[in-house]
């Protein structure tokens, strides 16, 4: 069983302590699947406040529904639509203070009113994203973008496969 102190209370310094407790728990597993779910179920446990965390993976042309934390989810989004298929297509990080602004905004939980989604590349290849959500209004920003785009630099050649 691992065992993980992360206390800090700064947005940097947590990310740190995340960044070493996602690389001791999938550092060497190479099982891509079981690394999406304890990575899903690390920032779970340590952000607050959120309502989903977890992944969507690039099969084909789509994203299809992965490891997760929180309520069911949808399965199959297609590039290009709402935040997780923009990040996608534009591999690019999208931080959403207000979902209900963002054009095309997938609502799978009507809860979550903000959302952060980091695309996961690999040698030039997307793998799929990293998808957080939040009830709060303005949950996410740019710490928390550069955090989230470092775990998921650590652990992309670790769902290469």
């Amino acid at each position: 069983m691992y065992q993980f102190a992360v206390t800090a209370e700064s947005k940097p310094h947590r990310y740190d302590d995340l960044s070493a407790a996602l690389d001791a728990l999938t550092g060497d597993e190479p099982d891509p699947i079981a690394n999406m779910a304890n990575a899903a179920a690390l920032l779970w446990q340590y952000l607050p406040e959120l309502n989903w965390a977890g992944f969507y993976r690039m099969i084909g042309d789509e994203l299809v529904l992965g490891p997760f934390q929180g309520k069911a989810a949808c399965i199959r989004i297609a590039l290009g639509r709402g935040v997780c298929g923009t990040a996608a297509a534009e591999r690019r990080t999208q931080l959403v203070a207000d979902v209900h602004a963002f054009p095309g905004h997938i609502a799978c939980d009507a809860a979550s009113r903000s959302e952060l989604v980091v695309p996961i590349v690999y040698e030039g290849r997307l793998l799929g994203v990293l998808d957080l959500d939040s009830p709060v209004p303005e949950r996410f920003d740019a710490e928390d973008a550069r955090g989230c785009e470092r775990l998921m630099a650590l652990l992309a050649p670790r769902l290469a496969g």
